[in-house]
């Protein structure tokens, strides 16, 4: 198949709860983080979850800023740790999906609100980084989702200017208004386990696609039917 029969460039990935199962590994940490101050008002976990595709800060700011600090150190020891020991997986279906996509010659980016250090773990554990052709870490210096800035970053990386011809994978809803803060198309993974609530606000947003397996990323970029 050649590249001009194909509906896209390039594709580019959020990271946690689209390729790597990781909410219950933040829910984890979250919930280690915040063992060390028994005092503060104990925080649900749907308010949580509300913070997950947004950088840690964020997550941590409603705090005084040395209590958001030890929140955070506590937050990364723990995370770093538990992906060490390799308590972080792939969907199913990832790797040869991903594969498939390589081989058809489209580049493929990671764009994610992870830091690099922790989120390169991962992708040299899982083996992404002999598929992946760039990134984009929460940590790079781009204003962070649900800006456009970090996709239009990835895809100035990888060489691609016509955002129309960029698709952005994702879980979240930071990921759905950073894809039309950047003029891209978005494709709702709905493998992930976000909370039902959240994948309906995703839905009543139109994503341009929504893939239920893995295997159906490579039916939307040849645009045929899933």
């Amino acid at each position: 198949m050649k590249m001009s029969d194909l509906r896209y460039d390039l594709v580019l990935y959020d990271l946690d709860g689209t390729l790597t199962d990781s909410i219950p590994l933040i829910m984890d940490s979250f919930r280690y983080a915040y063992e060390a101050f028994p005092e503060l008002p104990p925080r649900t976990d749907d308010d949580l979850m509300s913070y997950i595709g947004k950088p840690l800060e964020t997550s941590f700011e409603v705090h005084d800023e040395e209590t958001a600090k030890i929140l955070l150190e506590r937050y990364l020891d723990y995370n770093h740790r538990r992906l060490w020991e390799g308590d972080l997986d792939l969907f199913e279906g990832i790797p040869e999906a991903l594969s498939k996509i390589r081989d058809m010659g489209v580049k493929q980016g990671i764009v994610t609100a992870k830091r690099k250090y922790a989120a390169m773990i991962t992708i040299e554990k899982k083996g992404l980084d002999g598929i992946i052709d760039g990134y984009v870490f929460g940590d790079d210096g781009c204003k962070a989702k649900p800006a456009g800035d970090p996709v239009i970053e990835g895809a100035r990386r990888l060489g691609v200017t016509d955002m129309s011809r960029v698709l952005y994978v994702g879980d979240a809803l930071p990921d759905i208004l950073c894809a039309r803060n950047a003029g891209c198309d978005f494709a709702f993974v709905s493998w992930s386990k976000m909370p039902e609530g959240e994948k309906s606000e995703i839905r009543s947003l139109l994503p341009e696609y929504e893939a239920k397996v893995p295997e159906d990323l490579s039916c939307i970029i040849r645009d045929s039917e899933l």
